[in-house]
């Protein structure tokens, strides 16, 4: 089992480079199915969701080629099967994107419900609907979703809600089906618009990706590519955070700070500087600045992401004053609470809203990722906190970021992926013993 040892109170200081978009390359990898040629994807993130998507990819046909500096080279002429195996797509959310894309390119699909982080209730009806819209039948059987249709066609879709995971896998069914399709109520995030634009590097016919509604007029075949994805998004702004937490002063290099614009705002407000630039940004603290209270709701793009919330409640532990946080999106995004209560938070929860008293210090101690991006906010807890740090379930981070223990050494951070054999673990935990107890 692996955790990571962090020594806290350490300033970050120098450059860090941003890896590819884990929301975007889940949706892109999956999206080469429709290819009838071999495509070229650069820019992809070391993290296990993508290792995952490219397993399911192999098992279900595809030849996969890594060819070096995070650059992968898929050929999906060969695929030869409809069901994705049920134990790869069991262990990550965005294995539904299987079903738009096979179910685009062969009218056929069979995957598992998601799995992925625990925050709640996860319906896929508002894909079921797009899909049925487009003339796919399908069956829930035993945590299976099968689909079906004899032509897809285009239609009008509107969202009942605002969705992402609805929205690309609309797109992914649409590109090829006859006439046109219309999503109304889409959601506008960046990897939506990066979705869409590797999709017309095929040679689909996409309009509109990142306003409400987009428009497809479907094509019949789609071409090779060579592309690159998207930086992303919310390890910048993890990382902006950090930088914040830890009153340091670190540029972060390949973002696009047009995506960054409802952290930044809120970081300004809280008492931190952010520098623009064409392709990075430079975040840094004052010595002797204080941190500020700021209240935050989460909310679809361009919003403040809900990706971030549990980072930048983090940061607000150690301002000055009473913060207010709504979370609107996911029902169970305070699971991390508890965690940040051992290392001396103040906070408290009542529904979707958590009141953050700034105490100005966190303690480290042992505590457990819940979830990817509550992972984030621990390691951000203990690079400010006094003491050492103990992270386990470490494999929930690992799902969204790119080597984070190593690009945080880079900066001056004092932290490392130990490991401990699982056999001892289960052995301690069945008996009860802690881990550093003295023999006897």
């Amino acid at each position: 089992m692996d955790k990571f040892v962090i020594k806290g109170g350490r300033r970050l200081s120098g450059e860090v480079t941003i890896s590819g978009a884990k929301n975007a390359v889940v949706a892109i990898l999956p999206a080469v199915i429709l290819s009838d040629e071999p495509c070229i994807i650069e820019n992809v993130p070391d993290i296990s969701d993508v290792r995952i998507g490219l397993k399911i990819l192999r098992e279900i046909g595809a030849e996969v080629t890594n060819m070096g500096n995070y650059t992968y080279k898929i050929d999906p002429t060969k695929i030869c099967r409809f069901c994705v195996p049920y134990e790869s797509a069991k262990k990550m959310r965005a294995s539904y994107y299987f079903l738009g894309a096979l179910l685009g390119k062969y009218n056929r699909a069979r995957v598992s419900m998601p799995g992925g982080c625990p925050l709640g209730a996860r319906p896929i009806d508002q894909h079921l609907k797009a899909f049925s819209l487009l003339g796919a039948d399908y069956n829930l059987s035993q945590g299976m979703i099968d689909l079906k249709a004899e032509q897809l066609t285009g239609n009008q879709i509107f969202f009942d809600v605002v969705t992402v995971g609805a929205t690309m896998n609309a797109m992914l069914a649409g590109v090829k089906a006859k006439g046109l399709t219309v999503i109304e109520n889409a959601a506008k995030e960046p990897h939506i618009v990066d979705l869409a634009n590797f999709l017309n590097s095929m040679g689909a016919n996409i309009m509109g990706a990142g306003t409400d509604v987009i428009k497809i007029r479907g094509v019949e075949h789609l071409h090779g590519t060579d592309y690159s994805v998207v930086p992303d998004q919310i390890e910048a702004g993890t990382f902006m955070i950090a930088a914040a937490a830890t009153k340091g002063d670190v540029t972060l290099k390949n973002v696009i700070p047009k995506h960054l614009e409802s952290i930044t705002k809120k970081l300004e407000k809280i008492g931190v500087n952010v520098e623009e630039f064409d392709d990075s940004v430079r975040v840094w603290v004052e010595q002797g600045a204080p941190l500020v209270k700021v209240n935050v709701k989460t909310s679809p793009h361009p919003g403040f992401p809900t990706d971030m919330q549990p980072q930048i409640a983090t940061l607000l532990t150690l301002a000055d004053g009473t913060s207010i946080i709504t979370e609107s999106i996911w029902d169970k995004r305070f699971g991390y609470v508890d965690e940040l209560r051992r290392m001396g938070a103040d906070i408290t929860v009542n529904g979707s809203v958590a009141l953050i008293e700034g105490t100005g210090k966190l303690n480290g101690a042992p505590v457990k990722a819940c979830d990817l991006r509550a992972g984030a906010a621990l390691i951000i807890a203990g690079l400010a906190a006094n003491g050492v740090t103990e992270i386990e379930d470490i494999f929930h981070i690992e799902r969204g970021y790119d080597s984070m223990e190593v690009k945080l050494r880079q900066i001056g951070a004092d932290i490392e992926k130990v490991s401990e054999p699982e056999e001892l673990q289960t052995a301690l935990e069945r008996n009860n013993i802690p881990e550093n107890a003295e023999a006897v």
